[in-house]
């Protein structure tokens, strides 16, 4: 007697440019064991993420800001294409876009960020943690939430920063722990279940 697999859960990733934590998930999501299928893959602006969906089979949309006479509008429309697509919940992989009030009201909306959060949020995380000389930084996965990188702590693997590093070396290494972090979250919250309560994540039912 053999027992199936348990129905994979679905989610929507959201990129904006290259795709190589996408790709990550996709080839992770290839394993019916993952627990997880990409339902569509979202973008704000035609990219090479958005071509790694679409050479995989997944569905695809592009939801520009430009096309919107507001930042409100555009965040109800995006809101309505996901809501439509009823994942459990949405994967910011290298999404360039600050989410408003309505997407984050009505999704569950993950992100990963290359330091060790609460510390150096923002676009330049590296770079300004490479500058205030800390001998430790990495990378953090959270619940996107209102503010910039402030969000429930989900997980963080640390990196140790060599004396001879650029803000490049630095980061490609951090992208490495980045990748595996994000796949093995992601299938822990699709496997086990999640719960945010205030500041806490709680993997598991």
């Amino acid at each position: 007697m053999t027992s199936e697999a348990p129905a994979p859960v679905d989610i929507v990733v959201l990129v904006s440019g290259s795709g190589t934590l996408l790709q990550a998930l996709i080839d992770a999501a290839a394993d019916p064991a993952y627990g997880v299928r990409i339902a569509a893959v979202g973008a704000d602006r035609p990219c090479l993420g958005i071509e790694r969906a679409e050479r995989a089979g997944i569905e695809t949309f592009v939801c520009r800001p430009a096309e919107f006479t507001s930042r409100a509008q555009w965040d109800v429309a995006l809101a309505e294409r996901l809501a439509g697509l009823a994942p459990r919940f949405v994967v910011s992989a290298g999404f360039m876009r600050i989410l408003g009030a309505r997407v984050l009201a009505e999704q569950t909306v993950i992100n990963t960020h290359p330091a060790l959060l609460p510390s150096f949020p923002g676009a330049h995380g590296v770079r300004e943690a490479l500058a205030h000389g800390v001998k430790v930084t990495g990378t953090t996965c959270h619940v996107v939430d209102a503010g910039v990188d402030t969000g429930p702590i989900i997980e963080q693997r640390a990196v140790a920063v060599a004396d001879d590093d650029t803000e490049e070396s630095l980061h490609e290494r951090i992208k490495v722990q980045e990748r595996e972090m994000l796949v093995d979250v992601v299938g822990r919250l699709a496997r086990e279940g999640f719960t945010v309560d205030g500041r806490r994540v709680h993997v598991g039912r």
